[in-house]
């Protein structure tokens, strides 16, 4: 059997959909399984286990006629695989054309919701599974499209195998033994999901008075370069900026050897739920019962005796700003991540 995931971005949602591909894989350890990933994070799934190949999409690249040759070739490749499913799991009409151009056998995708068809796209899927009730997590969203294909849902899976090589990269860079690592996220994509950059400081100084074995390590892109400065100013010796600095696998790796996640609802924090790894999340705007970190919604802090939380707003429109962001004190933080770290 041949199966084509489509799933190109972003880190968050590609981390969610990749149960649909281990659980698939279990169940059908002969099929050929492809996945159409945006190029930005194609060493996500560099050398994947369980992937036959990686179909790149090129967003930025592909919006000049000059390069649509290269959507040709791409969907040529595609058809001259014979795809028995083809699985949607982006519901849009950029992915539903796609699923469609690739002429599988049958073809599959979500029902309308936050993950499922949007923008005309199911007119392209041939079957899709019953909606899940209002609140479910993505990951299940996902995941109800496995029925249709006869494999069970369950959670004996590895989500992100370890790469035994980069991480002993990250050791020859930086010496990694003998600490307790709580890694900070103070970055994500819209303004009013960074908790107070004052609030991190702060929690910075009550963890490291925690214990001498603990320290600090700050991820993220290199937009988040101020943030992680200003982080690890309050102890040089016992803090360490990475924002910049790893590759995207580095990143999970390092997530991986960390004791402790404290993170904004960005990318990374389902990095670390998909590695098992305890995550304090702090959520403001957005709704954690649907993008939280899977399986750990008790790790949740989040304030919702704000009026107007979740908005779901890009940018904040309360009166006092941050408001749902400003109740999460460093203090509360603190005490959740104590506990875990005992």
């Amino acid at each position: 059997m041949k199966i084509l995931i489509l799933k190109p971005s972003s880190l968050g949602d590609v981390i969610h959909a990749l149960p649909v591909l281990r659980l698939l894989k279990l169940q059908q350890p002969a099929a050929e399984i492809f996945w159409w990933l945006e190029t930005g994070f194609a060493p996500l799934l560099a050398n994947d286990p369980d992937l036959t190949g990686v179909y790149h999409f090129n967003r930025q690249r592909w919006a000049a006629p000059g390069h649509w040759r290269e959507i040709a070739t791409v969907i040529a490749d595609m058809r001259r695989q014979h795809f028995d499913v083809a699985i949607d799991l982006q519901g849009l009409a950029r992915s539903a054309a796609f699923t469609w151009l690739a002429h599988a056998g049958v073809n599959l995708g979500l029902e309308r919701g936050p993950e499922g068809s949007r923008e005309g796209a199911r007119m392209a899927y041939d079957l899709v599974p019953p909606p899940l009730p209002p609140g479910r997590h993505a990951v299940d969203r996902y995941l109800s499209v496995l029925p249709l294909l006869d494999v069970p849902v369950h959670d004996r899976f590895d989500w992100l195998p370890a790469r035994p090589a980069v991480a002993a990269g990250l050791q020859e860079r930086w010496t990694t033994a003998g600490a307790r690592w709580i890694t900070l996220v103070p970055g994500a994509r819209w303004d009013n999901k960074r908790w107070p950059m004052e609030s991190f400081q702060e929690l910075t100084r009550q963890l490291l008075a925690l214990a001498p074995d603990l320290k600090i390590s700050v991820i993220g892109g290199n937009s988040d370069r101020p943030l992680g400065a200003a982080i690890t100013a309050t102890n040089p010796a016992r803090c360490l900026d990475l924002t910049g600095r790893t590759s995207l696998p580095e990143m999970i790796e390092w997530l991986r050897l960390s004791a402790l996640t404290i993170t904004n609802d960005t990318g990374p924090m389902h990095v670390a739920a998909a590695l098992r790894k305890p995550v304090v999340a702090l959520f403001g705007p957005t709704n954690p019962d649907r993008t939280g970190p899977y399986g750990q919604r008790h790790h949740v802090l989040h304030a919702t005796n704000v009026d107007c939380v979740p908005c779901l707003r890009g940018k904040c429109a309360n009166s006092q700003p941050l408001a749902c962001l400003h109740a999460l004190t460093p203090t509360l933080v603190r005490q959740t991540a104590a506990r875990l770290l005992a």
